[in-house]
């Protein structure tokens, strides 16, 4: 049907369900209202989208509120704040009604999947089967994830003579809902079924990787490795496989000081294949990056500047490729400006501070970002940073393991100390 209205349809549902007898209610009228009711609210997934987006643009103004430098801006800041405050409001009130109605959409599910039953039953009927799929599906739909994967786990039969895919829809589950033990210990399953199942491997290595983000135990370092024994064999079929896999063993080494060899690694994927610009575009990017971090190791300006050179030929290998990239023109214009500066002997974009948590005590390795450029500096055991930050910059984003992100407007001034708190 054309333009359905799933509100007329929700309250044709409610009388009915009102005015007929609990025992005269058919199973399929629990399932027409789980339907309806999850009709209703299909935009939900954009809403909680939109919510995200709405609230960082409120942290944004909020900052530049904070951080004004006179009247006019802080009444044009105070302007943004209360138009994107009762935004985020309204917003928030129309998700945790639509989140009502959602889980009574579940619950009507579960109505219609055990009418009629005693609680002997210890085999699933083929209707059962159906209608816990489709539970499933809008389990995943609609970002229930733990229930996804729990209801999918329900459609496994252990004795079907191939289950792989089963098992790695139920990991992907666990996985993209954030429960990595649970991914992991289901991708596990897969591999002592199929030790060299590559899909398995792929996603135990991005579990491991997101269990740890900065990279300090090395937790994925042995992953990816395997991910490319097993990719290499075939490195043509495998291709993309094997550049996310060497992707993170570059930074990796990078991270912890391996330049050359993390060097070799991007310009592997550089070579992987020469008609894929994807894969040329991310070798490049690493190696600029490499170089840059290089560049804020080195003592001398001749050094500097020799780093900032490669780093300048590796940007501009990218926009060759692909002129309109953003993120390499930024990389580029930061790279020019340092360059600049150091030829100078002067740093006039230099910008210092020190961050700490709510009680004051510093915070060691936090991330201190420019939005939308390449520019990065972590702090020292003291929590002190200090680094160049591009021209025109306008956002910097603090970071840390266990803490909240935040992001702080750059004005004239250039110190910038900063209090995160705790997740």
């Amino acid at each position: 049907k054309q333009n359905p209205d799933y509100d007329k349809a929700l309250s044709y549902m409610e009388v009915l369900f009102k005015t007929v007898s609990p025992e005269r209610i058919l199973k399929k009228d629990y399932h027409y209202m789980a339907r309806i009711l999850l009709k209703k609210n299909q935009n939900y997934p954009k809403m909680v989208d939109e919510l995200a987006s709405l609230k960082t643009q409120l942290d944004r103004e909020k900052s530049r509120f904070n951080t004004a430098a006179n009247a006019a801006d802080k009444a044009k800041f105070k302007t943004n704040v209360d138009d994107l405050s009762a935004r985020v409001a309204s917003l928030e009130r129309d998700i945790a009604k639509a989140e009502t109605e959602i889980d009574r959409a579940f619950n009507e599910y579960n109505k219609a999947l055990n009418f009629g039953k005693t609680g002997k039953e210890t085999e699933l009927t083929p209707q059962d089967r159906a209608l816990l799929s489709e539970m499933a599906t809008n389990y995943y739909n609609f970002r229930r994830y733990k229930e996804a994967a729990k209801t999918w786990a329900k459609l496994i039969d252990p004795q079907k003579e191939d289950n792989t895919q089963d098992y790695m829809q139920v990991g992907r589950a666990f996985y993209v809902g954030e429960n990595y033990k649970a991914a992991d210990s289901i991708f596990n399953i897969v591999l002592k079924k199929s030790p060299d199942y590559l899909p398995a491997h792929i996603y135990i290595a991005r579990t491991y990787s997101k269990m740890d983000p900065d990279m300090k135990l090395g937790l994925a370092k042995p992953k990816f490795e395997k991910v490319v024994s097993l990719a290499e064999k075939d490195s043509v079929k495998y291709s993309a496989d094997l550049a996310e896999a060497l992707s993170f063993l570059g930074f990796y080494n990078m991270e912890n000081g391996n330049y050359t060899k993390a060097k070799d690694i991007f310009n592997r994927i550089i070579n992987l294949d020469p008609n894929n610009k994807d894969f040329k575009i991310r070798g490049y990017n690493g190696i600029g990056g490499l170089e840059l971090k290089a560049t804020g190791q080195e003592k001398t300006l001749e050094g500097k500047l020799a780093y900032l050179a490669r780093a300048s030929e590796a940007y501009e290998k990218i926009l060759a490729i692909d002129p309109a990239n953003a993120s390499a023109k930024s990389s580029l214009k930061y790279v020019q400006d340092w360059t600049t500066s150091v030829k100078k002997g002067i740093n006039p974009n230099e910008i210092k501070g020190v961050v700490t948590n709510m009680a004051g005590q510093p915070i060691a390795f936090a991330s201190i970002r420019v939005k939308d450029t390449a520019a990065e500096n972590l702090t020292n055991t003291k929590g002190e940073y200090k680094f160049e930050i591009p021209q025109g910059s306008e956002i910097l984003i603090v970071s840390a393991k266990g803490y909240k992100t935040k992001e702080i407007a750059i004005t004239a001034q250039r110190t910038y100390n900063v209090k995160l708190e705790q997740e």
